[in-house]
């Protein structure tokens, strides 16, 4: 386990792939870790050198008193490739991931080669449902959102097909710290992006789930359709596409980051 002192927090992150090969860094949900990304691990370990990490109050990362910005996350990437030695990285970033994602795109566009937004959106509103949500968690604990997590994330047909992978995905939930999960509820809540994401140079996939309920199709459409050139990609899925067509998102991933190389 590998571990970092950057800004204030203590991070937990993992490298995969040889050395030489082009980074790619992953960053995960609001309320997973970095194995989130297990399902394309054995592909994406083969072509890129991958930096996975934790979020700060995700995982094993330090959970610093919040409220956080997505800013403050943004800003914890740079750093983590700054102590690295990462000059350049593509990166791929899924829901919260995919607002840290914007927000290096258009803020250290120096830094990114191609990137990869999935399941999100520039603006997720309104502020009062985040305010319900963290004063729920921080009453009852994580315990009393996770099924209702789980069903905006995963279609009623996977959950069937699939329960030892929804289980995972329960743990991951269940295993985040409340106050990490709500420092990052407020990050979420406080973000718009949505004028500024126009500004991103850096070639953009934006992936998409046509049963996403958290962050509806037509959000990641809106965010594509602000990037000047950005391609757009709907899978059958809800939330967590790469898990409900982990198949599917792998070779779209590799296909978009492989081009011209």
């Amino acid at each position: 386990m590998l571990f970092i002192d950057i800004n204030d927090a203590r991070l937990h992150y993992e490298v995969d792939g040889q050395e030489g090969r082009p980074w790619l860094i992953l960053s995960n949900s609001l309320g997973t870790h970095l194995e989130m990304w297990a399902p394309q691990m054995a592909a994406l370990r083969s072509r890129f050198r991958v930096l996975r990490y934790d979020t700060r109050g995700h995982g094993m990362s330090a959970v610093p008193e919040g409220p956080y910005s997505v800013e403050q996350l943004g800003r914890d990437v740079v750093a983590l490739m700054d102590e690295l030695g990462i000059a350049r990285a593509h990166f791929c970033g899924l829901s919260m991931g995919g607002m840290t994602g914007m927000w290096l795109g258009v803020h250290a566009a120096e830094r990114i080669d191609r990137l990869v937004l999935c399941n999100t959106s520039a603006l997720i509103g309104p502020a009062e449902v985040w305010n319900t949500r963290i004063a729920k968690v921080n009453s009852e604990g994580m315990d009393a959102i996770v099924p209702a997590v789980i069903d905006r994330w995963f279609t009623p047909a996977y959950q069937q097909r699939a329960p030892q992978e929804v289980a995972q995905v329960r743990d991951m939930l269940l295993q985040t710290p409340a106050d990490g999960y709500t420092a990052n509820c407020a990050a979420v809540r406080d973000m718009d992006q949505r004028a500024d994401i126009a500004g991103i140079k850096a070639p953009t996939l934006v992936i998409a789930g046509t049963h996403d309920l958290a962050t509806p199709a037509k959000d990641g459409k809106a965010v594509a359709d602000s990037i000047p050139g950005a391609r757009y990609v709907e899978l059958d899925a809800a939330h967590l596409s790469n898990w409900e067509q982990a198949e599917r998102f792998t070779a779209t991933l590799v296909d978009f980051l492989t081009q011209g190389a």
